[in-house]
């Protein structure tokens, strides 16, 4: 018998500049483990999706954004890494600040599941390229509209 899945609430941030998608990979561990990611993660208790894919860009890059659409929400079974299914809300955010990096280290000293401290590197990869987004983050790239044409 399937073990049952808690769902959990989280938010995928595709935030895109200049015809490219800001990505991250971990400085940590090995590549096949983390693979490729964009800003993502859990929707505090009361918080709006907007409002979390927002705050999630700006943790884990150091970047303020603004959401510009909804692509959508997905299921997906983290099965067997977790016992969880997450359903997730994509949006597509537009940087607000000036200051556009082009690679650059960030990280959580303390992050919220209470892990250990974890740092990253972030960067811009071309929207053609973004199907190498790993654990079903790629879902919605679809959706992306290039820049000036939403």
């Amino acid at each position: 018998m399937p073990q049952p899945r808690r769902e959990v609430q989280k938010v995928v941030a595709y935030v895109v500049h200049d015809e490219r998608l800001l990505v991250f990979t971990h400085d940590d561990f090995p590549i096949e483990i983390t693979g490729v990611q964009v800003p993502a993660g859990s929707i505090d208790e009361g918080e709006a999706p907007e409002t979390a894919a927002v705050r999630e860009v700006r943790e884990e890059t150091g970047l303020s954004s603004r959401v510009v659409r909804s692509l959508g929400v997905e299921r997906y079974d983290m099965w067997p890494a977790k016992p969880e299914l997450h359903v997730r809300h994509f949006f597509q955010l537009e940087l607000t600040g000036d200051d556009v990096p082009e690679r650059w280290a960030a990280g959580e000293d303390d992050p919220s599941d209470g892990g250990a401290p974890s740092r990253w590197t972030c960067w811009w990869i071309p929207l053609r390229n973004s199907h190498t987004l790993c654990a079903g983050f790629g879902v919605r790239l679809g959706g992306i509209e290039a820049d000036g044409a939403g």
